[in-house]
């Protein structure tokens, strides 16, 4: 039988359809790809897109979606039902760029294979939701915090136990993978703190616009900066969030580009500051991880830019000898877009280069929910 995974962006979506095999002697179905297809684009039309993805193929026996925001009610992969469908589309006030896209594809999704396929979601923000509440909430009143469900979710959820899942296989000797910083650098960039596969802190919170630095958004920011931008600027507080959402971050800061291995091959003044600022935040943060674990284990890039950009890990990384941590410059270096071991043999902290694969997890979450098995 086959599974579709729809995993959905702001404006973008890779489709990947999984066959599954039953293993020999046991009941779990191991997926086969089949095919995949990146789209990107504001204009998508979802069902047109998956009318022709699917053309040539079965239909399938689920579908499972990338959903970014589940709030506090959604802690685990569910059906969609109309109740599902409802809150998911509550929940878009959280996740304005990207609930209501999951929702046009899951709509999309019933109409081109039925309403009789089940479709199912899984969460970004569900594997956060058991961080320690002193992670969680911010130093607000109830009545201006919890009450309001304004507390730190955390994102790329997927991302990060996709990444630690992949660790306890290349590491089985670390129970659950022991102490781990995982760093999910892309367009959007977070760090988690996790023990033993336990998410103890990350780096977004109320939404994806918190944290690190990234391609277009501008990361931790004062919040008495939006308001000022409204006076200054004459503009809304809801264009203000646009813009650090939007025209910030790398490419704020640079100019016009916001690659990083762009920047760091054009070298201008602004490219150079703007690759530092990247760098610097994340160096931070790693090292308030060091401290929330007590030291670690290992340290896993994930990502596109954390898989393919050697200078970037490789200036993330500087000057952490003291926490045990030691790069092997050479295997650092050839590590572009391959799954590789980074860490010189006398490092105390194992750093790895890990290719991260949510599709296998929406592929798990439709086995679970849907019961394929």
């Amino acid at each position: 039988m086959i599974v579709l995974t729809v995993n959905t962006g702001s404006t973008s979506v890779k489709l990947t359809a999984f066959r599954l095999a039953a293993r020999p002697g046991e009941g779990l179905p191991a997926p086969k790809h089949l095919q995949a297809q990146h789209l990107t684009g504001r204009g998508l039309d979802p069902a047109a897109s998956l009318r022709e993805f699917l053309a040539q193929m079965d239909r399938p026996a689920a579908v499972a979606h990338r959903v970014v925001h589940g709030g506090t009610r959604f802690t685990v992969p569910t059906l969609i039902d109309d109740a599902a469908r409802r809150a998911i589309g509550e929940l878009s006030e959280l996740a304005p760029l990207h609930n209501p896209v999951a929702l046009r594809w899951i709509d999309a999704a019933r109409e081109i294979c039925g309403a009789e396929v089940p479709q199912i979601a899984a969460f970004d923000t569900s594997y956060f939701c058991a961080m320690p509440r002193v992670a969680a909430e911010y130093a607000l009143p109830p009545r201006l915090g919890l009450e309001l469900g304004i507390r730190r979710y955390g994102f790329h959820g997927l991302a990060h136990e996709a990444m630690w899942r992949r660790w306890c296989d290349l590491e089985p000797a670390r129970f659950n993978g022991g102490r781990l910083i995982t760093l999910q650098l892309g367009g959007g960039c977070s760090i988690a703190a996790l023990d033993r596969g336990r998410p103890l802190d990350t780096s977004m919170g109320f939404s994806p616009l918190e944290g690190l630095v990234m391609a277009t958004r501008s990361g931790d920011v004062d919040a008495a900066v939006v308001p000022y931008l409204e006076r200054r600027l004459g503009v809304s507080g809801e264009r203000v969030i646009e813009m650090l959402n939007e025209e910030s971050g790398l490419g704020g800061l640079a100019g016009t580009l916001d690659d990083p291995q762009t920047l760091l091959d054009e070298g201008s003044a602004r490219a150079r500051f703007a690759i530092e600022l990247y760098c610097y935040r994340a160096r931070k943060y790693l090292g308030a991880y060091l401290a929330v674990l007590g030291g670690c284990d290992g340290i896993a890039f994930g990502g596109g830019v954390g898989e393919h950009v050697p200078q970037v890990r490789a200036r993330i990384l500087a000057g952490f000898e003291w926490a045990g941590i030691e790069l092997e410059r050479d295997a650092n270096e050839a590590a572009r877009g391959s799954e590789a071991l980074i860490s010189t043999a006398g490092s105390r902290v194992v750093v790895r280069v890990i290719a991260v694969d949510e599709e296998l997890l929406l592929v798990r979450a439709a086995v679970t929910v849907a019961k394929l098995a």
